[in-house]
């Protein structure tokens, strides 16, 4: 029997499914909240506290990857279960690697899936572990994520905000690759009314200015006219 009502958060666009999943959690004894698209999904995660995360990858809105990627660039730690169709290797890593704790292909067996959010409760209870590096060292320049703070090459300490560590996190990730101006919007800031982009352009200044030799001649923070910016040490 539990002894804790965990709280679980299921994001499941196909209704039947979702509704067989909620009544098979919640006669396990779990206080289940439910979405049936991306967007709401991530709201619901800023506004509320959940034991655990059930996530399908092909939502409306938002996949379960993205949301699972700003998450985690938000340094919320709540254990992450991706429920997919998608059954290659690849994507299983893909999932992992954007900071899920298990995968579980479609078509699943009931038990199986009661164990594992099992398993990842009594994980979300214990003492947290790191999940991607916390200090990340380029050219001379260390940036601290849990701190929200970087000392550059000169020794100067910079006081990082919440919206720039999150955002040099995505860039630093997914090094020597373009990422859109669409994907930081979404992944950043989460909702669908976007802040301009020129806000981003405004941070990718900044960054410059905390790192670059020469900030009009930047070798680290390139911006891809028309697409995005890359993040290159």
């Amino acid at each position: 029997m539990l002894q804790k009502k965990y709280s679980i958060l299921l994001v499941e666009d196909e209704e039947n499914l979702q509704e067989a999943l909620k009544l098979n959690l919640e006669l396990e004894g779990y206080e289940v909240s439910s979405s049936f698209d991306g967007a709401s999904a991530l709201k619901m995660i800023h506004q509320e506290h959940f034991d655990l995360i059930i996530l399908d990858v092909m939502l409306p809105s938002l996949d379960g990857f993205a949301i699972t990627q700003s998450v985690r660039l938000q340094h919320i730690e709540t254990p992450i279960l991706i429920l997919s169709a998608k059954n290659t290797s690849a994507n299983r890593v893909q999932g992992l690697k954007f900071g899920a704790d298990d995968y579980l292909t479609k078509p699943f067996n009931l038990e199986e899936l009661l164990l594992r959010v099992s398993k990842l409760l009594r994980k979300s209870t214990s003492v947290p572990t790191s999940s991607i590096n916390e200090v990340y060292s380029f050219a001379g320049h260390q940036i601290n994520f849990k701190l929200q703070e970087a000392i550059n090459v000169k020794g100067e300490k910079i006081a990082l905000t919440k919206k720039e560590s999150m955002l040099l996190q995505l860039l630093i990730e997914n090094k020597n690759t373009v990422v859109t101006r669409e994907k930081i919007l979404q992944l950043v800031w989460g909702y669908k009314v976007y802040p301009t982009t020129r806000t981003i352009d405004n941070f990718i200044l900044s960054f410059r200015k905390y790192f670059e030799q020469d900030p009009k001649s930047p070798n680290h923070f390139i911006s891809i006219r028309g697409v995005g910016y890359k993040f290159q040490d």
